[in-house]
């Protein structure tokens, strides 16, 4: 909390409003699926703990979860609930003005998915003298290295990630539908490993098969995989909010040439940029590497390879941060946590093989174990 408070001594703001639920999170340990309604926290200058405001029934599992005394535990009673009568701001901005020692300027995250026009509208009204101050990704960044106790929650997620991949791969067989073979990674998430169990990701697992693998976002369908067919699956284990995301290509059946050079493609190429991992490149360097390696071949992908990930709700496990990408100069520093999705889309099909992986000392630690090549069944 003095860095975030030293931090925001720079950017002469004595009050921090956060709405996302990642960084509520990282500050205080509280992950109850709440944010789906208005919840907010308010961080002072002057002030020791953090204020949590939110729906009154979501206050028992504050108390719980984190170490906020009952003084910073501000619940609003459910007439507030998407309501239209009722602004629940107007709740938030009386409770600022009877906790926080000055209103001069606070900062708000307005790029979060979960701070709306319609909130930052009326604060603007009902604060006319108070400078709002953009605090987007304010916290995000102070996240981006991860300390020795998150990695070892990353390496969790990451067991998780390989027992799922593992599952899915013993159950993928023609026939099957492809809500079947998500039903199988689901229980898998969820029950996770014999240590410790998993729960739910940010994202709903991507299972496509056939002509669907060119699509990288569509949902599962009820379809029947059929023989002779690509299936990409990308998913997620999932430890105390942190993830280890992965990604592989089964091939049922006898894959044709064409799809072969295609799979030696890419993994030639995520080889590449994953030997380039070390503290002092930049992103960029970690893209061109992958970039230069696939053109060889013939290939180009328009999207970025990657992106910085670790604590995550609904509906993203990335941090919003640095990007595996050409244009992205951000230099890799040790602690930092990626997942390298270099998957390429095709017109008509697609493949997809990534990679988790902590930045250390000499080079990355990879946080899923499983074999980074085409899985031909």
């Amino acid at each position: 909390m003095s860095t975030l408070k030293a931090e925001m001594e720079l950017r002469h703001m004595d009050t921090l409003l956060i709405s996302e639920p990642s960084n509520i999170y990282y500050l205080t340990g509280y992950e109850a699926y709440s944010f789906y309604v208005f919840q907010i926290m308010v961080v002072h200058r002057d002030l020791s703990e953090p204020i949590w405001i939110g729906r009154f029934m979501d206050a028992v599992s504050v108390r719980r979860m984190t170490y906020l005394s009952d003084d910073s535990i501000r619940p609003y009673t459910d007439e507030y609930v998407q309501s239209a009568e009722k602004n629940p701001v107007d709740f938030v901005v009386a409770q600022l003005k009877e906790i926080c020692p000055t209103l001069n300027a606070i900062g708000v995250e307005t790029g979060s998915f979960y701070y709306t026009v319609r909130t930052h509208s009326r604060l603007i009204e009902s604060l006319p003298t108070t400078r709002f101050l953009d605090a987007e990704l304010f916290i995000n960044w102070m996240r981006i290295c991860k300390s020795p106790a998150e990695i070892a929650l990353l390496r969790e997620a990451g067991q998780i990630s390989n027992a799922m991949m593992t599952d899915a791969v013993e159950a993928a067989q023609p026939g099957i539908r492809e809500c079947d073979l998500t039903s199988v990674i689901y229980r898998r998430m969820i029950a996770g490993t014999p240590e410790y169990g998993g729960v739910y990701p940010s994202s709903a697992p991507y299972v496509l098969s056939g002509s669907r693998t060119c699509e990288p976002h569509a949902p599962w369908s009820d379809r029947i995989i059929s023989q002779n067919t690509p299936v990409n699956i990308e998913t997620s284990g999932c430890r105390r909010r942190y993830h280890a995301p992965i990604s592989r290509t089964i091939y049922l059946g006898t894959p044709p040439d064409s799809y072969i050079r295609l799979a030696d493609a890419v993994t030639e190429g995520i080889e590449a940029a994953l030997a380039a991992v070390r503290p002092g490149v930049t992103c960029s360097d970690v893209a061109q590497t992958f970039q230069q390696t696939i053109a060889r071949h013939g290939f180009h992908k328009e999207a970025r390879i990657g992106y910085s990930t670790g604590i995550g709700f609904p509906p993203t496990w990335g941090e919003r941060t640095a990007s595996l990408r050409e244009s992205d100069h951000t230099v890799l520093k040790p602690g930092m946590a990626f997942h390298m999705m270099p998957g390429l889309w095709l017109d008509n099909v697609g493949i997809v093989l990534t990679q988790s992986f902590v930045v250390n000392d000499s080079g990355r630690e990879d946080l899923t174990k499983f074999p980074r090549k085409l899985i031909i069944k």
